[in-house]
């Protein structure tokens, strides 16, 4: 096993009371202890007006409130907050099979940064046909803009070693965090994708798939004419 023994679960989340349950309960704590491993779970949350930080601290996890909005930011306040050598990210929704991570760490043996492909198994229904167009889309252009050969840009699931955080130029605050971990990643670290089951979200949708895609879509450019 990797000298590290501590991994941070962190999963943003926002008025996700209807799903949060299932979504801490699918991580296999116990069985990850059992590897090893001390676990935190790591809830940011962005204000919600639910019971959704109640709900997480009841399951054990720790709850950080981050007023600034966006998905990045989110995130990159979790990155700050946690404890863990290991960095697993997720949805709060139920999509992500957290129940897998035992398995999938083992794809970290000889690599800084795992992503998800979403698109490898997907249940009906968890996306609908813009947001799997669009998702295409920014597939397509990730790959002709940066070669890097990967086909889920936009997959929330990663596991990462946190040392690799300081080598990353992440600036994104919003949505357009889960493309840029990605190229700066397979740019600077050793890096790969594994396939995932994807299912369909517990409750409310809140993505708005063709503002966010074409906030991604520019991003894209964006970062590539700044080097």
């Amino acid at each position: 096993m990797s000298k590290e023994k501590t991994i941070s679960i962190i999963i943003p989340a926002l008025n996700e009371e209807e799903a949060i349950g299932a979504t801490l309960s699918a991580v296999p704590k116990k069985e990850l202890e059992a590897m090893g491993y001390d676990v935190e779970v790591l809830v940011v949350d962005g204000g919600s007006k639910d019971r959704t930080r109640e709900i997480a601290e009841s399951l054990g996890a720790r709850v950080v409130v981050e007023p600034r909005k966006g998905y990045g930011r989110a995130y990159k306040t979790g990155f700050e907050s946690c404890k863990g050598d290991i960095i697993v990210t997720g949805d709060a929704d139920g999509t992500y099979p957290f129940e897998k991570l035992p398995e999938m760490l083992r794809f970290l043996d000889g690599f800084d940064f795992i992503t998800t492909d979403r698109f490898a198994s997907m249940e009906e229904g968890a996306m609908s046909r813009m947001h799997y167009i669009g998702n295409s889309i920014l597939n397509l252009a990730l790959r002709l803009i940066y070669k890097i050969d990967i086909r889920d840009s936009q997959s929330g699931m990663w596991i990462f070693r946190k040392s690799i955080l300081k080598d990353l130029n992440l600036k994104a605050d919003g949505m357009e965090l889960s493309e840029e971990i990605k190229v700066e990643a397979f740019r600077k670290c050793r890096a790969r994708e594994v396939p995932i089951h994807y299912r369909k979200r517990i409750g409310e949708k809140k993505l708005r798939s063709f503002r966010d895609g074409i906030n991604n879509l520019l991003y894209l450019f964006k970062k590539k004419l700044a080097e």
